[in-house]
């Protein structure tokens, strides 16, 4: 029996609309509020893009896929030598919130897998609670967070 791919996925109700989501995910100045320390443009379909995280002196290369404007953010980024595809997906709520789904694919379901899953997928749920902490309450949760990574 074939084992099935790894597949990360997990989603947060934002109390925000989702064209203020969209921008907070797309607008790398919003962005280095909650996710990234800097990034090299805008996410728009086709674009080639660096993000810096604070916690990591480097950069990582973004290969934006499709953008559906307050809908949907789609791209491709590396880890472990294997391009992955991270999907977001913006769906609106009653009252004006919105919730955010995130999926990336995928892992194969083996040791390694296993360890990106489980990382990924902490990383993905820091993800959202910073995004909601930055957009409801003007938050940066992520700011030191992770300095005890550097040593």
């Amino acid at each position: 029996m074939k084992s099935q791919p790894l597949e990360i996925k997990v989603a947060l109700q934002i109390q925000k609309p989702a064209r203020e989501v969209f921008e907070a995910i797309v607008d790398p100045e919003k962005m280095s509020n909650y996710f990234i320390s800097k990034g090299s443009g805008r996410m728009e379909e086709g674009k080639r893009i660096k993000w810096r995280f604070p916690e990591f002196d480097m950069d990582f290369p973004i290969r934006v896929g499709k953008i559906e404007k307050d809908k949907y953010v789609s791209y491709y980024w590396e880890a472990d030598g294997k391009e992955l595809l991270v999907e977001m997906t913006l769906a609106p709520k009653d009252g004006g919130s919105t919730v955010v789904t995130i999926t990336e694919k995928s892992g194969e379901n083996d040791e390694a897998g296993i360890k990106w899953l489980k990382g990924n997928t902490e990383g993905w749920a820091n993800f959202l609670a910073c995004l909601k902490a930055y957009l409801e309450y003007g938050i940066n949760l992520r700011k030191g967070a992770f300095e005890f990574l550097k040593s």
